[in-house]
């Protein structure tokens, strides 16, 4: 399979919204909506000093989407979408390791990604951890479905140095039985 990045403008606002309005997104907090989509492309929400978005195109085919988001606090997040046909083929892992090697060669003075997805998004969570991105977080019933069910949150994240020398430093998850009065 050849895959390939291309960077979205402006002027593909109706593909993007053809892309976000075609399928479902069982992963994603809201329903996409094409007056809200065309809104902000204009506002330039899609491509501005606050964020980039890639079409990933596979053997010619639009097939997923990766959003940089928060390019200005020196911590990007992203958000990614593969359409349903091209799921479980690696285009996932493909998106997050481009993104990672994008990100840490485009903004040298990043030193770290994040992500985040809902607990029961098997296939995103297996997607992080291949790309040595780390389990960060938990938040308990902060990720609100359409249909109204309340999920927990994992964020995770990459930083420079561990992407760097290939090495995945784990977080002290132990620290408070350490802080004063703890005990």
């Amino acid at each position: 399979m050849r895959l390939e990045f291309s960077r979205f403008s402006p002027g593909q606002a109706e593909a993007l919204v053809g892309f976000l309005t075609g399928e479902e997104w069982p992963f994603h907090a809201s329903v996409q909506e094409a007056t809200a989509i065309r809104r902000r492309v204009a506002d330039g929400s899609y491509d501005d000093a606050e964020s980039r978005t890639f079409w990933l195109v596979a053997d010619g085919e639009r097939a997923g989407l990766v959003r940089l988001q928060d390019l200005t606090d020196h911590t990007p997040m992203f958000d990614l979408r593969i359409r349903a046909a091209w799921r479980g083929r690696g285009l996932g892992t493909a998106a997050v390791t481009w993104l990672t090697s994008y990100v840490f060669t485009e903004f040298p003075a990043y030193r770290r990604i994040e992500g985040n997805t809902r607990q029961d998004n098997h296939a995103m969570r297996a997607v992080f951890r291949k790309c040595g991105y780390v389990k960060e977080s938990h938040y308990r019933e902060a990720w609100p479905a359409p249909d109204g069910a309340v999920y927990d949150s994992i964020g995770y994240a990459v930083l420079r140095r561990d992407w760097v020398s290939g090495t995945v430093t784990v977080p002290d998850w132990d620290d408070e039985a350490r802080l004063p009065g703890a005990g």
